[in-house]
């Protein structure tokens, strides 16, 4: 995910951090006064107004009906976010043999989805997929764009330059601006794992510390600390895929050997279920045991209690996750600490989509 450069904070930025308030509580209690936003939010009455005019000035927010008549006093106007009044694209770059894209609403629900064949593309042929799919989105828009957020495997720095995607066999590409030259839109690049670990927070509920595991051509994982995505340093933060687990494992398309992509990804699973189909619990089974060896050691540093893992119907099934959840328990077990909760994503194959998407909402308004 991008971020702005630190600034010494000024009026307009208290202006836009209070419209953002406004905006991310009348998105998530909807048909509230403007009375009401004001106890909500601590501002004051005047304050308030002027937020709210600016709002629907801009279409974000429209009024909608009056309050309980049957009370004293004077009926107050209700407000609710006007979720036609942009729209935002987002693309999922996860799967190896096809590209997703949708048009999301500002409440985030999807208005239009588009999936194209990837057919194992690659390098160049790969990003001029990409590159296609962005301008049938635009095409598809029928309100105000807000931005386009892209959900890509590999590590993605904070310019939106995907440093190294193996499977995509891209290394260095500068997506965000490549993107931006096309669309002269808002363009938000970020990891797989880590927008699909977004969308799990904001529509599934999660916790403010929560690791999502993403199951796709790759192994990957979003970590959420106190809320706040984790990056790290080197941008690299949850790339558990090429972490070496075992010596006995073909070669890794990054070239070493037993990395935990070469177990655990939806292509080498299906390959192995496609040989023998007879063994197909094991190979899950097998799977999950390798892939809490990763997770473990993460558990027990940060004192995690829930995990979430998403990927393929077929794949993320019970033989995996209790064997993954069994080892977790098995390395980490604490009297202090609550039962670890190991479990599928409700979210199927849109998490990546829709948290593509909140990366617009939050860069751009500030709301999820």
């Amino acid at each position: 995910m991008q971020y702005p450069v630190r600034r010494t904070l000024r009026p307009e930025d208290a202006r836009r951090s209070n419209l953002a308030l406004v905006l991310q509580t009348v998105k998530t209690t909807p048909r509230l006064s403007r009375a009401d936003l004001a106890r909500e939010t601590g501002l004051t009455k005047v304050t308030i107004g002027d937020l709210v005019a600016e709002l629907i000035a801009a279409d974000l927010v429209r009024e909608t009906g009056t309050s309980d008549t049957s009370r004293p006093g004077k009926p107050s106007t209700l407000l609710e976010l006007n979720d036609g009044g942009r729209d935002v694209l987002a693309m999922d770059l996860s799967a190896r043999d096809r590209l997703r894209g949708a048009v999301v609403s500002l409440a985030g629900e999807p208005l239009v989805r588009l999936t194209r064949p990837l057919d194992g593309a690659v390098g160049d042929a790969a990003f001029d997929a990409v590159r296609a799919l962005a301008a049938e989105l635009v095409a598809a828009a029928t309100n105000p764009i807000l931005g386009l957020g892209v959900g890509t495997p590999g590590t993605v720095d904070r310019l939106g330059t995907v440093l190294s995607a193996p499977n995509l066999h891209w290394s260095d590409v500068p997506l965000r601006e490549l993107l931006l030259a096309d669309l002269d839109l808002p363009v938000l690049v970020e990891n797989d794992a880590n927008a699909a670990v977004l969308a799990e927070r904001r529509i599934a509920g999660g916790p403010d510390d929560l690791v999502r595991v993403q199951l796709s051509r790759g192994v990957g994982a979003g970590l959420l600390i106190g809320g706040r995505l984790v990056h790290g340093a080197a941008s690299d933060a949850g790339e558990i895929g090429h972490v070496t687990i075992d010596n006995d494992a073909p070669r890794c398309g990054c070239g070493k050997i037993g990395c935990l992509e070469t177990w655990a990804s939806v292509p080498a699973l299906n390959a192995r279920i496609a040989e023998n189909p007879e063994r197909r619990d094991e190979f899950l089974g097998d799977a999950g045991h390798r892939l809490g060896r990763a997770l473990a050691p993460v558990v027990a540093m940060l004192g995690l209690q829930r995990i979430v893992v998403g990927g393929p119907s077929d794949i993320v099934t019970d033989p995996l996750l209790n064997a993954a959840r069994d080892l977790i328990v098995e390395r980490t077990r604490s009297e202090f600490r609550p039962a670890l909760e190991l479990t599928a994503s409700p979210l199927g194959e849109d998490a990546v989509l829709l948290g593509a998407a909140d990366l617009v909402l939050l860069s751009e308004l500030g709301v999820s």
